[in-house]
Formats: C-alpha cells, sequence, structure tokens
C-alpha cells in the first residue's frame, strides 16, 4: 500500500491511553499500512518516557515505542526540502504575527514535503501552514 499518513505524537501515542479514543485506534488498525511518522515524533516520545522514573509505565511506553520501530513503522526524517519549506513557512507566518512551535514546524514540513496527510489532534497549531493536508481522527 501506499503511505497516506503523518502521524503526530499525540496519534502514535493514543493507544497508551488508560482510556483510547476508539476512533483514533479503528483509524490505526484500518490504516496501518498506510500510516508513517517523523523522526522528531519518535524523539517526542523517547523524551518522555525518559524523564519518567523507573517504573512499569515507563517500561510500557519503551516497549511500544521500539515496538512501533522494530515492526517496520516508517520514520521520515527532517532533510535539506523539509528545512527549505520549513524556513519559507516560518517566515511567512511570522511576516503575519503568527509564531508556530519550532517542532511542530518541522513535523509538518516533513508531511508536506513527502505528500501526506498530517494526523493530529492539534488542527489549529498547523492550520496556517499553506498545503498542508490535515485530518483528525479524534472526530
Amino acid at each position: 500500500m501506499t503511505l497516506c499518513f503523518l502521524l503526530d505524537t499525540n496519534i502514535l501515542s493514543e493507544p497508551l491511553q488508560l482510556q483510547p479514543n476508539p476512533g483514533v485506534l479503528t483509524c490505526l488498525e484500518n490504516y496501518r499500512e498506510e500510516v508513517a511518522t517523523a523522526s522528531l515524533v519518535i524523539h517526542e516520545l523517547v523524551f518522555g518516557y525518559q524523564r519518567l522514573p523507573l517504573s512499569r509505565k515507563r517500561e510500557l511506553i519503551e516497549r511500544y515505542v521500539y515496538g512501533l520501530l522494530n515492526g517496520g513503522l516508517t520514520v521520515f526524517d527532517y532533510d535539506q526540502e523539509a528545512a527549505i519549506w520549513h524556513g519559507q513557512m516560518r517566515a511567512s507566518l511570522m511576516a503575519k504575527g503568527q509564531t508556530p512551535s519550532w517542532v511542530d514546524s518541522q513535523i509538518a514540513a516533513i508531511a508536506f514535503v513527502n505528500g501526506l496527510t498530517l494526523v493530529t489532534r492539534n488542527i489549529k497549531d498547523f492550520q496556517g501552514f499553506e498545503g498542508l493536508s490535515l485530518a483528525n481522527w479524534f472526530d
């Protein structure tokens, strides 16, 4: 199958919630062959669990992240093409008085240059990026 979706941290981590959103879980299952993520999302997940004290929760999250990576989840890097688009979009948004998050901007750039729909719960954080396709599986 063709990759269609780039998953943001809040989507990729949803299965770890005590009561995960059933709609998100259904989409993750239905589109499992069409999803990818960004290296920055992996960073956010690893950074998040590394800050936790040694515990069952930390071990569970660590196993989940490495299970995704070892299970073949495609991870896109922030490359030259993404950096150029990112710089152009941040400059454009800042000229309009908007200051998007640095990491969110990088994730948006990775989705855009790879022709993927960015799936996130935080649609408003990404709405200013011209041409970026967005989806919210929580709806």
